[in-house]
């Protein structure tokens, strides 16, 4: 993700001297659009007073797409007025531009300024090619690499980036087409409001999400008992209805007021709309990496194949859950041998818990010799007590027996990819493989993996978030 960032900061510096060389090229030169109203008022017929000769200089008027176009040449920075008259005298308008010290012509009436097509043409360029960086970043993470932060970045900002490229494709081609009607002060409000549309277009899969998300959990609580996070579906699914509920009310009401009121109501639903959509790209690349990680299968070229342990029942035998886990490695271990002749050594991990009679890779090896595998496959780690542990101290009795070993790992479906980063942070090098769960399981128990990951990296996540808002938010209010 750190050369994916490397490369958009690059392409930002790109396109922006691209857009200060056709400055340059443009000579600093603005075409003012008349509206259609004025299309009476034909070259021949319309007298051009400019009230700040001094300032401002105009070309030749010429008529384009059924539009009257006159191009402006500034010459000192300040104010410029420009008074439109029809061939008996009668006012039909009054156009005021700003020059800037650096030769900039604004249009106060449009929200024009000079080279705003290609600052349109740049903006677009940037989101889609970014789009594009990011998506690559994602399918380029294999291996124990994938396991990462970045990658949900990658996978989640690409879809805000895509969706939001789109958009100014539309915004751009709009102007271009029709200069009046959608005028850049249109064009801004389109771009500020990019967190809102990105809403939007999303919204159909996300209320399918949600309706999921909620028929799992309700099947969920048929099968067990009511505990708070065998509910944290329905909190989720509520949420996000809400969520969609609220911006569409906020946007959908009309405002009439002071203009710097109706501004920070546009920036304050902005706002919002971007910490949502944050929220919504976080889950959706959490979502996407969780499910091609449950899909994953390693290559068959394992030196150690990890377990990683959960509680079993008083009795000594494996849950369901467990046993799955410790299945899944021993297909993997089978198939490796049919395939390659190589024998990896098993793993299971996990120590003994307060209520637990003995350590939780005790009693899955216990299980692995019942299934008929040799005990000298099977090493064991029965000191860890969370998956972290897991990975950090069987890492170190990897490395004082064969450093370098290529690891798999084995876990239930939902808990790979965290499993994984886990791993990571422990500096071993893993690849993992997810055994199945019951579907009306799955998908509360991934949310409750989604939420760990993010909880892990809360100030990291606060940290971008703001930076989101913040930049959503100034645009808001500079360019209303």
């Amino acid at each position: 993700m750190k050369r994916a960032a490397i490369k958009i900061s690059i392409l930002a510096g790109v396109l922006l001297l691209v857009c200060i060389a056709c400055r340059v090229a443009m000579h600093n030169t603005y075409v003012a659009v008349l509206p259609a109203g004025q299309q009476d008022a034909m070259p021949g017929s319309l007298r051009i007073n400019p009230i700040s000769q001094d300032l401002v200089t105009q070309g030749a008027p010429e008529v384009r797409n059924e539009r009257l176009q006159i191009p402006i040449q500034p010459q000192r920075p300040g104010e410029a007025y420009m008074s439109l008259e029809d061939g008996r005298g009668n006012s039909v308008g009054l156009r005021r531009f700003h020059v800037s010290r650096l030769g900039t012509v604004y249009d106060y009436t449009t929200g024009g300024f000079s080279g705003d097509f290609i600052a349109l043409i740049a903006n677009t360029a940037f989101y889609l090619a970014a789009a594009a960086i990011m998506f690559r970043a994602y399918r380029e993470a294999k291996g124990p690499a994938f396991y990462a932060y970045g990658t949900i970045y990658a996978a989640g900002f690409s879809l805000f980036t895509l969706l939001t490229g789109l958009m100014m494709l539309e915004v751009t081609l709009r102007h271009f087409l029709h200069p009046y009607e959608y005028n850049m002060l249109t064009a801004y409000r389109a771009i500020t409001s990019a967190s809102w549309r990105f809403m939007m277009a999303t919204a159909p899969m996300l209320l399918v999400f949600a309706g999921a998300m909620a028929v799992s959990n309700i099947e969920l609580l048929r099968h067990e008992r009511f505990r708070p996070q065998n509910v944290l579906g329905i909190g989720i699914a509520l949420a996000l209805a809400a969520g969609e509920a609220l911006a569409n009310v906020l946007y959908s009401r009309g405002f009439s007021g002071m203009t710097r009121a109706g501004r920070a109501r546009e920036t304050l639903c902005n706002v919002y709309a971007t910490g949502f959509a944050y929220f919504e790209c976080m889950l959706f690349g959490a979502v996407v990496c969780g499910l091609k990680a449950a899909r994953h299968v390693p290559e068959a070229n394992a030196d150690y194949i990890l377990i990683l342990g959960c509680r079993f029942r008083k009795d000594g035998t494996l849950t369901p859950l467990l046993q799955g886990r410790v299945d899944r490695a021993i297909a993997f271990w089978k198939r490796q041998r049919e395939l390659t002749g190589k024998t990896a050594a098993l793993m299971p991990t996990g120590g003994q818990g307060p209520d637990e009679t003995m350590a939780e890779a005790e009693a899955m090896r216990r299980y692995l010799l019942a299934q008929g595998i040799p005990e000298g496959s099977i090493t064991t780690e029965d000191q860890s007590r969370n998956t972290y542990q897991n990975m950090e101290y069987s890492k170190k009795i990897i490395d004082g027996r064969e450093p370098g070993a290529r690891v798999v790992f084995a876990t239930t479906n939902y808990h790979v990819f965290r499993s994984g980063v886990w791993a990571g942070l422990a500096g071993l090098p893993a690849e993992g493989m997810g055994s199945r769960t019951k579907w009306w399981y799955w998908p509360n128990a991934f949310m409750r993996e989604c939420i760990g990951l993010m909880r892990n990296r809360i100030p990291q996540e606060l940290a971008l978030l703001v930076i989101m808002v913040v930049f959503f938010g100034m645009m808001s209010m500079a360019l209303r």
